[in-house]
């Protein structure tokens, strides 16, 4: 059930904080779990499951920096970085070391809920929406694409279903990938994947190669990299791409920070060095300057 789900681990120094941190989450539904230290903290992910840990970055002994590309060896748990540290050059580390979000201190508890609810809003890798709900013991909604056609062979229209789920789901809260994929989709994609000069990425398997070679993206690069690739040559600006990794837009929200913008070209200065890419010659991604992203045109020249 999505209730099970809603596990949280504090990783916070400060009793005071640790505390206020406990009952916003425990408002919002969630079961905490808390550690004082880094190394607790992993040791809390590792055994809970969560499926949001908030961090913060000045603990005694392993900082929450360390303690973020630790946790990413073994877990895609939603990961918030709460911090007094408002440099850009903090945000750039901590987004960099796996966080999702970075909210400077002091912070609001109803901003801080917003920005989980968000989160929780976009899909986990490997699995799909965490507020989507299944019924009973049902397996999730990836898997019957995998399930053999001759086990509902009677039915004329079992075998299409899997193909047809991806397009039927739109919706004012869904990322772009998931509601322009088949509209902006080359006619030779091959089930469900979307290539551009050698870039192929699947929204819903959420893989990704350059070349035939896997590339090991974060969710964030990932969402971003699907939000470009989807849009085509529509040039897609900080603010709206910032608004689409919060899960929301200008129809829900309209309030970007400096940060959020910040995060965004953080996000894509990571992605391009994964990729392999240059800002200035870049193959997939251009820049508009004083605007935003675009994909490049489609001609190698």
């Amino acid at each position: 059930m999505a209730e099970m789900d809603r596990i949280a681990v504090i990783i916070e120094d400060d009793p005071d904080i640790r505390r206020l941190l406990e009952d916003v989450l425990e408002q919002g539904g969630f079961e905490t779990h808390s550690a004082a230290n880094g190394l607790d903290g992993i040791e809390k992910v590792r055994r809970h499951r969560p499926v949001l840990t908030t961090l913060d970055v000045s603990m005694p002994g392993i900082d929450g920096f360390e303690t973020a590309k630790r946790i990413r060896t073994f877990s895609d748990t939603y990961l918030i970085m709460l911090t007094a540290r408002n440099e850009e050059i903090d945000t750039l580390i901590g987004l960099e070391s796996g966080a999702d979000d970075y909210v400077v201190k002091p912070f609001r508890p109803r901003e801080l809920r917003a920005r989980v609810d968000a989160m929780l809003r976009r899909p986990r890798a490997g699995t799909g929406p965490i507020a989507t709900p299944v019924t009973g013991d049902a397996t999730p909604p990836a898997d019957p694409a995998l399930a053999p056609p001759a086990a509902t062979a009677p039915s004329p229209t079992a075998a299409p279903a899997p193909t047809a789920a991806p397009e039927a789901q739109p919706g004012p809260d869904a990322p772009p990938s998931r509601t322009s994929t088949a509209a902006t989709a080359p006619p030779d994609a091959d089930d469900g994947w979307l290539e551009h000069r050698g870039l192929r990425l699947h929204p819903e398997m959420r893989l990704t190669d350059v070349d035939g070679t896997p590339v090991d993206l974060t969710r964030s690069e990932f969402d971003l990299l699907a939000l470009i690739v989807s849009s085509r040559r529509r040039v897609r600006s900080k603010a709206d791409l910032a608004l689409a990794l919060r899960g929301e837009s200008y129809v829900t929200s309209y309030y970007v920070s400096d940060a959020d913008k910040r995060a965004v070209e953080v996000h894509l200065a990571n992605l391009r060095r994964k990729l392999g890419e240059s800002a200035a010659q870049p193959r997939w991604i251009e820049t508009v300057r004083g605007v935003g992203y675009r994909l490049t045109a489609d001609d190698m020249t």
